[in-house]
Parts: C-alpha cells; sequence; structure tokens
C-alpha cells in the first residue's frame, strides 16, 4: 500500500458531521466496516438535497470505489455491506425501512436526525414515500483537484490577491471551465490569471465553443486592460 500523498493545500471541500458522533458515538464504534459505512452515510447525504435525504441500499453498492474497500470480491463486499449497516441500525446511528414498490421491496436508510425521525414517521403514516425514481448519482471518485492547487502547480505562486480572485471564480464558474481554462493557458504558454480570467469571461458572455475559445487573446488584453491592469502581472 502506498502511502497517501496529504491533503492539497488551499481550500478543500468540508463534511458536516454532528459533533456528538466524536464525543459520544466514535468511541463505542469497534467495527470497520460499520464506522466505513458512517462516515460514508454522511459524506453521501451531506451532498444530496431536499427535506428527506436517504441511501438505498443499491446506492451504496453502485459506488464502485466504495464496494472496493468493503470485500475481496462482490460477495464479500455485499456481506459485508449488510453486517454493516446493520450494526449501524442497531446503533441507532441509521434509521432503517423497507419499501415495496412496483419493481419490488428496497431497503432505505436515513440519518437518525430529526428530519431522518421526521421521514420514517411521515412514511409510517402514509404521508410521505420514497420512489423509484433515481436520486442525483454520487460517487467516491477521486476528488478533483481544487482551483488554488491548479493554479499553484500550473500557472504560479499563489497570493493573497490571485487567492481572491479564485474565490470569486469558484462561485461564477464550473469547475470544469475553471480546469480547461487554466490548461488552455499552459497550453499556449500564458501562465498568468489575467489570461485565464480573459478565457472563463469569454465564455461567459458569448458561449463556450471553438470561435470563442479563438477569441481568448482579446478576452485577455480587455481584462488586463481593465481594472486589473496595474496590480495583476502578465
Amino acid at each position: 500500500m502506498s502511502p497517501y500523498q496529504g491533503f492539497p493545500s488551499g481550500k478543500v471541500g468540508l463534511t458536516r458531521i454532528p459533533r456528538p458522533f466524536f464525543s459520544d458515538l466514535l468511541p463505542e464504534i469497534d467495527h470497520l466496516g460499520e464506522l466505513k459505512v458512517t462516515l460514508y452515510t454522511f459524506w453521501r447525504l451531506d451532498r444530496m438535497e431536499g427535506d428527506f435525504r436517504y441511501l438505498r441500499r443499491s446506492d451504496y453498492l453502485k459506488d464502485a470505489r466504495f464496494v472496493s474497500g468493503m470485500g475481496k470480491s462482490l460477495k464479500e463486499a455485499e456481506d459485508n455491506l449488510a453486517d454493516a449497516l446493520e450494526r449501524a441500525v442497531m446503533r441507532g446511528v441509521l434509521l432503517h425501512a423497507t419499501v415495496t414498490l412496483d419493481n419490488g421491496e428496497e431497503d432505505y436508510y436515513f440519518i437518525n436526525s430529526p428530519k431522518g425521525r421526521a421521514a420514517i414517521e411521515a412514511m409510517r403514516e402514509g404521508k410521505w414515500r420514497p420512489t423509484n425514481d433515481q436520486q442525483a448519482t454520487i460517487k467516491l471518485d477521486m476528488e478533483r483537484p481544487n482551483v488554488f492547487r491548479l493554479y499553484e502547480e500550473n500557472i504560479g505562486p499563489l497570493t493573497p490577491l490571485i487567492a481572491d480572485h479564485l474565490s470569486d471564480a469558484e462561485q461564477t464558474y464550473s469547475a470544469g471551465w475553471l480546469e480547461e481554462a487554466i490548461h488552455i493557458a499552459v497550453e499556449r504558454n500564458k501562465r498568468s490569471w489575467a489570461y485565464v480570467a480573459g478565457i472563463l469571461r469569454g465564455w461567459q458572455e458569448r458561449g463556450r465553443n471553438e470561435q470563442n475559445r479563438r477569441d481568448t487573446e482579446k478576452d485577455r488584453r480587455s481584462y488586463i486592460e481593465g481594472k486589473f491592469a496595474d496590480i495583476i502581472k502578465h
């Protein structure tokens, strides 16, 4: 097993976990599978939206990276997952409900929180029930490099001013756009934030297509001659 290379610099995504987990539950959990399932459930539900957030047993099994850590074979992983989920339910961390749908029975798991308990109660009273609709797919893939790390590795040192610009850009543009714009700047040997920002602004104003990519030099100049002309090196 190769050692982990360490967490990246700059801002990284965080997962919200209730403080009582660390004070009340972590000292009591003595089973690795249960710990993995519990942490994974917190991580994945934190990335969902909606009043009632849940995972089906099939959702765990569809995440190949997570499953690979639960057993050496698919059969072993399925057995270990079933055992880990049962332990988490018995401990009271997760709430479990079996729902009969058009295509058969499905197991649903909720965090034992006020909203999770409300969901179970609503199901019992017939006021709400899950459907066959697939929730947004979320998988335990390797995290994409954040924009701060991409900038440092491809453009140059991260100054406080540049960090502010990158933070603003993260709120405006998708991670895919930021990554591609930085790579285009590197390919053209235009390693500056001004050039990257010009690319992004061009895509935002006129759409992201090949013609607009050819206009990035014009965008770069209009950007660096504007309000950032005297503070950005280019």
